[in-house]
């Protein structure tokens, strides 16, 4: 049985990552939500009723997505706009995705072989960005490891993650092409970058009957949705629809 890697680790050329620490709560626990305005449970639910709308059928992703304030991963002059479907700058030319895109990817994690069969597990999300797309996987796979490039946003993600109190997130700061080898197998990966194609590392280290969903450029240099489940006779791709995401990039900033 392969050994989970222990916490702080380190990624090669990488500093030490943070991990998210916590008390020992359930990985899918969440906060009550409280208050008024964008704290009101009411603003999330209007954001998952459309969700719905729009062709989210996972009960599950619905309420990951109805129990993460995404208004607490942005800018303050941009919270106002925090739950419309929209992207937004979280500075260094970034951006926090559509919660539609974010859905539509985590519910093809659940389509997954493993997934349907004995529920999502270890995740690698490529591009922790403000850490929402974290704190959603947080909801629905046993443990989630998230690897930035950039320390700013690192940073920035360690800060708004840690009222949450995720015990299964996991924070690295290292070069996302790599993937994360010391935790692999994964049953899932997850990017938040497009790039001209997926590395090889990421396949290597995709579990049999796992799935890796990532934006990638096709040959008309259009962004498309990528989906790739590795089968005991090997990759199965399959292009969905048109998206755009910020550049895949290699190295540490």
């Amino acid at each position: 049985m392969q050994r989970r890697p222990g916490f702080p680790a380190r990624l090669p050329g990488a500093a030490a990552p943070a991990p998210v620490r916590a008390a020992a709560v359930p990985a899918a626990a969440s906060a009550v939500p409280s208050g008024v305005g964008l704290d009101s449970a009411a603003v999330r639910a209007r954001m998952v009723s459309k969700l719905a709308a729009g062709g989210i059928t996972s009960a599950a992703v619905l309420q990951a997505m109805a129990a993460v304030e995404r208004h607490r991963f942005v800018d303050s002059a941009l919270v106002n706009q925090a739950y419309e479907d929209t992207s937004l700058p979280i500075g260094l030319a970034q951006t926090i995705s559509k919660p539609s895109v974010v859905a539509r990817m985590c519910e093809l994690l659940l389509g997954a072989e493993s997934a349907r069969a004995q529920g999502l597990g270890r995740v690698l999300e490529i591009g922790t960005g403000c850490g929402y797309q974290a704190a959603v996987l947080s909801h629905l796979a046993r443990e989630v490891y998230t690897v930035e490039r950039l320390r700013a946003l690192h940073d920035k993600a360690r800060h708004n993650l840690r009222p949450f109190r995720l015990a299964n997130v996991h924070l690295l700061l290292g070069d996302g092409m790599v993937g994360y080898a010391k935790g692999a197998p994964y049953a899932a990966i997850i990017s938040a970058a497009g790039g001209e194609a997926v590395p090889q590392e990421w396949c290597d280290q995709l579990a049999v009957g796992g799935r890796l969903v990532a934006p990638m450029a096709v040959a008309s240099g259009q962004q498309m949705l990528l989906v790739i489940d590795k089968t005991p006779h090997g990759l199965k791709q399959n292009v969905l629809e048109p998206v755009h995401f910020v550049p895949l990039k290699s190295g540490i900033a």
